[in-house]
């Protein structure tokens, strides 16, 4: 069985390890939106060692921190939901006040507030999510022991 995020990136990647990815979703009504992939096909956050359900975590709120960080949203949406394709991943979506489905979900009904124009996704907020997330995810130095 084929699964589409095993067998491509899944949009634009920003920053990945051996465990998962972080990409830039292609959702025109929402800039900023990110998906945390886990490289290896697996199902359920419960199938991973307790190691691995950490790390992973730690990127989900990385991606949460460097999006609040970059686009100061009004709120940020987290669904792990896999009901369409059950491979482990996350959404880290900002919201906005004007979004075309606020105070809704994303995947429900759009609301009239959809008034404000999302921007497309450009190079210099790509960038600096980039930057933000590496320096979120950068290893941490190990303290000398006394």
């Amino acid at each position: 069985m084929s699964c589409p995020l095993c067998d491509t990136p899944g949009d634009t990647v920003l920053w990945r390890n051996d465990l998962c990815r972080v990409v830039l979703a292609d959702e025109p009504d929402y800039p900023g939106f990110l998906r945390v992939i886990l490289n290896t096909h697996v199902k359920e956050i419960t199938d991973l060692s307790a190691a691995d359900q950490l790390a992973m975590m730690r990127v989900v709120f990385a991606a949460e921190a460097a999006l609040r960080e970059v686009m100061q949203p009004d709120k940020i949406n987290l669904a792990s939901l896999g009901n369409v394709v059950p491979h482990l991943h996350w959404h880290v979506i900002p919201r906005f006040a004007g979004d075309p489905h606020f105070p809704n979900p994303v995947w429900g009904q759009k609301t009239a507030n959809g008034k404000r124009h999302a921007a497309p996704h450009g190079e210099t907020q790509r960038a600096q999510l980039e930057q933000a997330l590496s320096r979120l995810l950068a290893p941490v130095p190990e303290t000398e022991s006394r």
